[in-house]
């Protein structure tokens, strides 16, 4: 591909880390056509942090050098080069790593988005399911600063770093509805949240009794329709702001987004091929 030229009101941002993110697999096979239509020859990837290696005309604030975590809304961050509105640029804090702000906008704004649609309260309690993933790793601990009491849906592997983050594990499986009630200190669960689909929305209103104002799902979209219940993800925390204060909470300690491994771009299918496997703590980068 041709270097990308910056147009008015853009910034050229040389990218040192890209996250990738299941829905761009599913993009990319069809499965969200109705929503995301795919076309091809297409590039991949919103996630990006690097340096701004040109500055286009009207832009005022940044400057050539700057380190930058941004986001692309064209489908084109998995790049060694991207150009992006400049107010889908923020500062990066020197305490934050290349590979945390380049995976941080997908699974940051879609936790902080899913975590603000239930309201939690503190004493409440919420069961997330995916718990360790890209977006439940941030979101149970989005979810235990708000102060409820949360509840872990995931694999064994995962129970030590989830009682590690403040969080009770609660192992997948066969009699999960009387696990999670066992768990819960109240012995009822107030709110869910849903990162994996497959059912869990039914398990939460049907069998939990969840009021569904209070279930969000981000993947289960004829949930949705049949039970009522919320759809709250990234589009709707899709703000640079938000992106700035989840790095800063990064930068100051206070949250960790974590790194399963770290892939040259150039073996991006590779990358692929093991997000879909679907058991992957934490966030999956590229670094061109």
């Amino acid at each position: 591909m041709p270097r990308p030229v910056p147009a008015d009101g853009e910034v050229l941002v040389e990218v040192k880390a890209a996250g990738i993110n299941p829905g761009e697999a599913m993009i990319r096979r069809g499965a969200l056509h109705d929503r995301w239509p795919a076309t091809f020859p297409s590039g991949q990837g919103s996630d990006l942090a690097g340096v701004i290696a040109e500055i286009g005309p009207g832009v005022r604030g940044f400057n050539v050098g700057d380190e930058v975590i941004g986001f692309s809304e064209r489908r084109s961050s998995q790049a060694e080069y991207v150009a992006v509105p400049a107010d889908q640029v923020t500062a990066k804090p020197a305490g934050v790593p290349w590979e945390v702000a380049g995976s941080l906008f997908v699974a940051g704004t879609t936790a902080y988005a899913a975590v603000r649609a239930v309201q939690l309260r503190p004493g409440d309690t919420v069961a997330v399911a995916g718990a360790a993933g890209g977006v439940g790793t941030v979101a149970v601990q989005l979810a235990v600063r708000a102060g409820a009491t949360v509840l872990g849906i995931a694999g064994p592997v995962n129970d030590d770093w989830l009682t590690a983050h403040g969080v009770i594990p609660v192992n997948y499986g066969d009699g999960l509805a009387d696990r999670l009630r066992a768990a819960a200190p109240s012995g009822r669960v107030d709110a869910f949240l849903d990162f994996f689909g497959g059912g869990y929305v039914q398990l939460a209103v049907e069998e939990l009794g969840v009021e569904p104002g209070r279930v969000d799902t981000i993947i289960d979209f004829p949930a949705i329709e049949r039970f009522g219940v919320l759809g709250a993800g990234n589009a709707d925390a899709s703000d640079i702001a938000v992106v700035a204060e989840l790095a800063g909470l990064v930068a100051d300690g206070a949250l960790e987004v974590p790194i399963a491994r770290v892939f040259g771009l150039d073996d991006v299918r590779a990358a692929y091929t093991e997000l879909e496997k679907r058991h992957t703590r934490g966030k999956l980068v590229l670094r061109p």
